[in-house]
């Protein structure tokens, strides 16, 4: 049994706690990089989108979550996530929804994490696209 400690929230002294995310993380191990995930099933052969901003992050974060798994770590283990949306008022409005998604595949776990808007994403019908960094 490894000594190592889990990936953890860095919190510099008198700063506000935040809200959905660590200001830093600190993990040591096996880092997974995990390429730009967006909202469809991966496992179909003529992929669809979620018609939904909150489906599609919900799919988007499963995806991310499940190269993590195939790698041999977990959400625990996700230390950064970067989320491109093409529209920031639809993640606004969406926030209840993409909390409950986050519980889901997330847990409590909140990585360092940037979220920007984008001008637009390769694939058409996509509304956001999420990256993220693991130590294992």
């Amino acid at each position: 049994m490894s000594s190592k400690q889990l990936p953890h929230a860095v919190q510099p002294e008198g700063w506000a706690r935040p809200i959905g995310y660590s200001n830093g993380m600190v993990a040591e191990g096996r880092m997974v990089f995990v390429a730009g995930q967006v909202g469809w099933d991966p496992t179909s052969a003529t992929p669809k989108f979620p018609p939904t901003f909150a489906g599609q992050f919900g799919q988007a974060l499963s995806n991310v979550v499940a190269v993590v798994k195939a790698a041999g770590g977990g959400p625990e283990h996700i230390v950064r996530l970067t989320v491109y949306v093409t529209d920031k008022r639809e993640y606004l409005i969406s926030l209840k929804e993409v909390g409950e998604a986050w519980r889901q595949h997330m847990g409590k776990r909140f990585p360092a994490m940037a979220l920007m808007q984008v001008a637009g994403l390769v694939e058409e019908d996509a509304k956001l696209e999420i990256e993220a960094t693991a130590v294992l």
